[in-house]
């Protein structure tokens, strides 16, 4: 969730409503008055299973592409997303505002019908998400710089991936530039000053698979990545890790 003075969005709605008020509870906070939208990347259930019951909640839009919303109806035939009265279409490339915030939604890798990832700006400040994507092709680069805020993913380890449990077709997708970002693929990207500028004040690793990867190596790689960033680029902001249980936050900016 992200919040200005002005205005409240929430960034994808896979929990339900008694998991997410739970959540809020556990930060010590109430539920928020109103919510001005709800933001999608995706139709995958963890992204998209609870927007029509907080999207009633807060009687608040959902702004996703065409696609992903085709794709949300296809999923659950006659359930409660058909009955969903506000909708509005956004298209990557092609800027937008509601409130104070300027929104900047871009194309990423992921097999998804149309996914997105999301910049956003208010008074100066920028935040960036980038989740489920299979690699960081340039246009995602370019989207990443300059954030204060920096949500990205670092999904699996792929020894781990290649000797767990996972049937060898779910591997294959996990690994292809359809799928997610490893440890690996994070730490050269965290590492290298000329993709990464490293001025975010927070780094967040987050989509830590829980069969995958574990805190710890997220933790050390990332670490390790950043230590080894020359001097005159040094990342000196803080590096937090998003946990699928429990909320992380809250952060001003």
């Amino acid at each position: 969730m992200l919040e200005t003075g002005h205005t409240t969005l929430l960034i994808d709605a896979g929990l339900g409503r008694k998991e997410m008020m739970r959540r809020f509870a556990s930060l010590g906070r109430a539920r928020p008055e109103r919510v001005d939208g709800i933001l999608v990347t995706h139709e995958h259930s963890d992204h998209s299973g609870g927007l029509a019951q907080m999207a009633r909640e807060w009687n608040c839009p959902a702004y996703l592409t065409q696609p992903t919303h085709q794709a949300i109806l296809e999923m659950y035939p006659g359930g409660p997303f058909e009955k969903m009265q506000r909708v509005e279409y956004i298209r990557a490339g092609e800027r937008f505002e509601i409130g104070d915030i300027e929104i900047n939604p871009f194309a990423i890798p992921h097999d998804a019908a149309d996914p997105v990832g999301y910049a956003l700006r208010s008074n100066g400040t920028k935040v960036a998400i980038a989740t489920d994507l299979g690699y960081l092709p340039e246009l995602v680069k370019h989207h990443l710089r300059e954030a204060d805020f920096l949500i990205l993913e670092s999904n699996h380890d792929l020894e781990m991936l290649k000797v767990g449990p996972y049937p060898w077709h779910i591997k294959q997708r996990v690994m292809s530039r359809t799928g997610h970002l490893s440890n690996t693929v994070v730490s050269e990207f965290l590492a290298d000053a000329e993709l990464f500028d490293g001025r975010a004040r927070h780094l967040v690793m987050a989509h830590i698979s829980a069969q995958n990867n574990t805190p710890d190596l997220v933790q050390i790689s990332a670490e390790q990545a950043l230590a080894s960033r020359p001097a005159d680029f040094a990342f000196r902001g803080s590096l937090h890790l998003a946990s699928q249980r429990f909320p992380l936050g809250p952060f001003e900016l």
